[in-house]
């Protein structure tokens, strides 16, 4: 029996993905745990097997296209079935009522069923890029159809470019890029519909032909929500959110609104730590960065304070055996943590390969799952960029995020005397459910203590 496959739940919390790419083709026999597809989401690009053998019968989306999770993104074949048993496994009509790709779907027309003698002949009716089913329902997608229903859109006269002529996200996001005008023009059309037919064509020379020619602004569905009429101002220019962007506001700002943060700054004399890093890269075959001494430090301090290793629930407080440290790292479309697990048996050269591995696939959007997962504690290093000092939010449900400045020379005073030193402002954000202020300045101190002593925090 046909079998569909859906949009698997890969992230936890996402309630939709998109077909990066197939690595398949139909026609191609798959057995359990072979790879199908590289399913991207708002983190991370994350390989997909199959739960079951088969023969791919048919790949519903493109490379590209977005589905919430549960919907259909391909079909597998047992042996004997055929193109019609993926039809009736999607829901769709059979064969003889099916519409090839891009040919054109023959509107109902009541003036052809008149009887004997009607001039109308059924070739004489109106043709579309439509799919409408029998019955008059439109062939699109349940993510479109939902979000055609929160903006009040008729998805009648809409042209489908998916499979089979189905209606996708893009066509959507290209109706909505066109603008007023296109909306104007679909709503008149719409308004007609049910005396011409589910399927009566849009004018040749209507705005709505050029929606159809226009090319497809990314994420354009967004920004028609964000801006309202589906208009910016003169001379300003919308960037439409990516999945990320969202995820990122949509996660701090629940930080911010149900976790209580409190701050601590600790300002680390760090001339011994340069001089060590100095040291150690010219003979090192891996090159040491002043952020693995400060992941070090961290999970150092962890083993001093190990009650400071913890993270709040509603059933209580969840004590961590290890040392798991997520890593901020920029990426052209946001900010994603990688953990780096196990801290606190690594040695600083270890911390240094992995730090820069999962950075790079970070960057390259192949992190794995469970590499973006889980996690008690966060570093944020802004110290390259010049930044002296400055405050994080913390990641849920981790408990503290240490913010990393800028190393800078300054006067400090030694035993009464003034000198100069290169001291490093690092800030710590802390859950005061789970711990509390003088918890906090402990575990403060003795990172402080491990960042002036490196030697001690190393080995």
């Amino acid at each position: 029996m046909a079998v569909v496959v859906r949009m698997p739940s890969v992230l936890a919390g996402a309630t939709e993905a998109a077909i990066a790419h197939w690595l398949v083709s139909p026609g191609d026999r798959v057995s359990v745990g072979m790879p199908l597809a590289e399913i991207e989401t708002e983190k991370a690009l994350v390989e997909y097997a199959a739960e079951e053998a088969g023969v791919v019968g048919r790949l519903v989306l493109g490379e590209g296209d977005t589905a919430e999770i549960g919907e259909p993104i391909a079909v597998l074949l047992v042996a004997g079935e055929t193109d019609a048993d993926a039809e009736m496994a999607l829901g769709l009509p059979g064969p003889s009522a099916a519409v090839a790709p891009g040919a054109p779907v023959v509107a109902p027309d009541s003036a052809a069923s008149t009887g004997p003698g009607s001039a109308t002949a059924p070739s004489a009716a109106p043709e579309t890029n439509v799919h409408a089913l029998p019955g008059g329902r439109i062939f699109a997608s349940p993510l479109v159809r939902k979000l055609a229903g929160q903006r009040g859109i008729d998805l009648t006269g809409l042209a489908g470019t998916g499979p089979h002529g189905r209606i996708v996200r893009r066509d959507l996001e290209r109706y909505l890029a066109a603008g007023p005008g296109a909306s104007a023009v679909h709503a008149s059309v719409s308004a007609v519909a049910p005396a011409a037919g589910p399927s009566a064509p849009l004018s040749e020379t209507a705005p709505g032909r050029e929606a159809e020619r226009a090319p497809v602004r990314e994420s354009a569905l967004e920004a028609a929500q964000t801006e309202g009429d589906g208009t910016t101002p003169a001379g300003e220019t919308l960037i439409p959110h990516t999945p990320m962007r969202r995820a990122i506001a949509r996660r701090l700002t629940e930080s911010k609104a149900t976790v209580p943060h409190f701050y601590l700054t600790a300002e680390c004399v760090v001339d011994e730590l340069l001089a060590l890093r100095a040291r150690v890269n010219e003979t090192s075959p891996v090159k040491v960065s002043v952020n693995d001494f400060v992941i070090a430090a961290v999970a150092a301090a962890f083993g001093d304070v190990p009650e400071a290793n913890v993270t709040w629930t509603d059933e209580g407080l969840l004590q961590h055996r290890h040392v798991d440290i997520s890593i901020a790292v920029a990426t052209d479309s946001g900010l994603v943590t990688p953990v780096l697990r196990g801290v606190e048996g690594m040695r600083l050269s270890a911390i240094a390969r992995e730090s820069v591995d999962l950075a790079r696939r970070a960057r390259d959007r192949k992190l794995r799952q469970h590499e973006i997962e889980g996690g008690s504690f966060a570093v944020s290093n802004l110290g390259m960029y010049g930044t002296a000092e400055f405050s994080a939010i913390i990641n849920p449900p981790q408990s503290g995020i240490l913010a990393v400045g800028a190393a800078r020379q300054q006067p400090v005073v030694v035993d009464g005397a003034l000198a100069v030193a290169t001291v490093m402002r690092c800030t710590l954000s802390v859950d005061h459910r789970a711990i509390d202020g003088a918890l906090a300045a402990r575990w403060l101190a003795a990172f402080s203590a491990r960042m002036e002593n490196p030697l001690a925090a190393v080995i």
